[in-house]
């Protein structure tokens, strides 16, 4: 998750984190069934685009209406335009992944991502490795493999989008690691928003222009841009509580919950499009929560010895 700067100390508040935290799990798959309903009749490119030309607008009218205009010049330009074409990417990789399976199914692939960051931490940042960790990424990559199983014999290789989509954004929070976030939340969303509707809207001209089949621009009717604006507008809240959530209790207290994202995304697929998942399916879904929650607390082991360590002796 982002860090973000705070102006002002926040108290600590757990009880009030995990209300934060799952909240935001609760409301995040709704964003992605709409998409999914949404690229029944527009483009993917162009779902994705409405999601982050509708959260510009959002932090637009926000600092408009409250005077922080000019606060929204980044201390950090390049690196959080960097930061909005990895997550412009990676949702427009995971919207695709939505038109074509159900929407538990590609957020429980993605949830390899703590076991693809700890990887990448391994051969970029040359973090230690132990072979716990190693054991608990090799068994969440075979729950992984439990779940793509039937979608790649029935959808070919668009089910590996939501593990593209976990090897992005895993990119983006290791530039979180070596450029720690020195902008608040609404310049943050702002540049995030900014940057990934260039990036699609130019996406998206060039395929109208060139006529390429399945990335035209198609107009929207009143309720699909109404949609499109709720996309965005869950995208900006949702966010926004994480970062709450984030500094208001510990990582090691939130990060189990991020897989209520499952539970929620399963409640509202089976209610809006009658998905469920099978038997192998749930059994790759606890294979990689239960990898997941042993990556975290391996962190957190590690990272109180290291605090540890670095207490002088008297």
């Amino acid at each position: 998750m982002t860090k973000v700067s705070a102006r002002a100390p926040v108290e600590p508040n757990p009880l009030f984190a995990i209300f934060l935290m799952t909240t935001a799990m609760l409301i995040v798959p709704v964003m992605d069934i709409i998409a999914k309903y949404l690229s029944s009749a527009l483009p993917a490119l162009e779902v994705t685009f409405g999601r982050f030309f509708f959260q510009f607008v959002i932090c637009l009218c926000i600092a408009l209406v409250t005077g922080r205009i000019m606060r929204l010049r980044a201390r950090q330009p390049v690196i959080n335009f960097l930061r909005g074409i990895l997550l412009a990417i990676a949702s427009l990789s995971f919207f695709t992944a939505v038109k074509y399976m159900s929407v538990a199914t590609a957020i429980s692939i993605f949830f390899i991502e703590p076991m693809v960051l700890t990887m990448l931490a391994a051969l970029i940042l040359k973090e230690q490795v132990g072979i716990r960790r190693i054991g608990a990424i090799l068994v969440g990559l075979l729950g992984a493999i439990f779940i793509l199983r039937p979608s790649l014999a029935e959808i070919g290789l668009v089910s590996l989008l939501p593990v593209l989509t976990a090897f992005l954004f895993s990119f983006y929070l290791l530039i979180n690691k070596l450029y720690p976030v020195e902008d608040d939340l609404l310049t943050i969303q702002f540049g995030a928003g900014l940057s990934g509707a260039l990036l699609l809207g130019t996406a998206l001209l060039i395929g109208s222009y060139g006529q390429f089949e399945g990335y035209e621009f198609e107009v929207p009717t009143l309720p699909q841009t109404a949609l499109l604006a709720l996309i965005g507008l869950i995208s900006f809240a949702a966010h926004g509580l994480v970062v709450a959530a984030f500094q208001r209790g510990s990582a090691s207290l939130l990060a189990p919950l991020q897989y209520v994202e499952i539970v929620s995304a399963t409640l509202f697929g089976y209610l809006v499009f009658s998905d469920f998942p099978d038997g192998p399916t749930w059994i790759g879904i606890a294979l990689i929560i239960g990898s997941g929650l042993y990556i975290a607390h391996r962190e957190r082991k590690l990272k109180k010895k290291t605090q540890a360590d670095a207490v002088p002796e008297m």
